[in-house]
Parts: C-alpha cells; sequence; structure tokens
C-alpha cells in the first residue's frame, strides 16, 4: 500500500494529462481522450452533487469538495475510508469549448465531458513512416 501512495499520481499512459492532488489522491480519476472530446470520470462514493465543485480555469480543470465523517471519533475504532477536503487539478492537453463542457453525477461518479475546439481537433496530424 506504501508503493500504491506514494506512486498513485504518476500515469505515464496519458502523457498529454498531467494530474495533481490534495487530500491524497483522492478521488480516483480516470481520463479518456477521445477524437472529439476529453472525458474525466471521478468515483466519488459517499458524496452527493451539492459537496463537488467543477472549475476550469487556464486549461486545468480542478474537482474539489469534502467528505465528511457519519459519526463522532469517538466511537470508531478503525477505519480505512477517506474523509476530509479534497481537489483534484488535471491539466488538460487540448482547448476545449468552454460553454459545451458537461458535467454529470450519479451513483456517485462524476463524469465531466469537455469538447476539444475544433483547433485541438485539427492538431493531430498523421506521419507518414518510411522505410
Amino acid at each position: 500500500r506504501l508503493f500504491d501512495d506514494v506512486f498513485r499520481g504518476f500515469d505515464s499512459s496519458l502523457p498529454a494529462f498531467r494530474a495533481s492532488s490534495f487530500g491524497g489522491g483522492w478521488p480516483s480519476v480516470e481520463i479518456s481522450d477521445g477524437e472529439k472530446a476529453v472525458k474525466v470520470t471521478a468515483e466519488v462514493p459517499g458524496l452527493e452533487e451539492k459537496d463537488i465543485e467543477v472549475l476550469l480555469d487556464d486549461g486545468v480543470l480542478t474537482l474539489k469538495g469534502e467528505k465528511r465523517s457519519e459519526m463522532e471519533d469517538k466511537d470508531r475504532q478503525f477505519s480505512e475510508r477517506y474523509y476530509g477536503r479534497f481537489e483534484r487539478r488535471i491539466r488538460l492537453g487540448y482547448e476545449v469549448e468552454q460553454d459545451q463542457i458537461d458535467a454529470r453525477f450519479k451513483n456517485g461518479v462524476l463524469t465531466v465531458t469537455l469538447p476539444k475546439t475544433a483547433k485541438a481537433q485539427s492538431q493531430a496530424k498523421r506521419i507518414e513512416i518510411k522505410h
């Protein structure tokens, strides 16, 4: 578990995106880079949509909020659950259509869809491989 905690913020499979966190790398996020949009999914069990704030500023998507304990500390014997404030920042690798961003929350999962601008969609250029 120690190694998981240390390396949780490093995701080398998506070099276009950089994620940082305040709150121990919680919530866990998944980033999908589609042809026309970037989709960010965050697992936030035990929260309601009113407990989460989603912001986009200068190419950085921020998910933040707070998960409060359901019981008094004096009653708790042992817990592996995460409580407290959290903030995840994800630097997007593309320009997005800010007025078309869609955020949905269902069953403890937040999904933010960020449509790429026409310019961002055309940035990918296929390069011919020669023999």
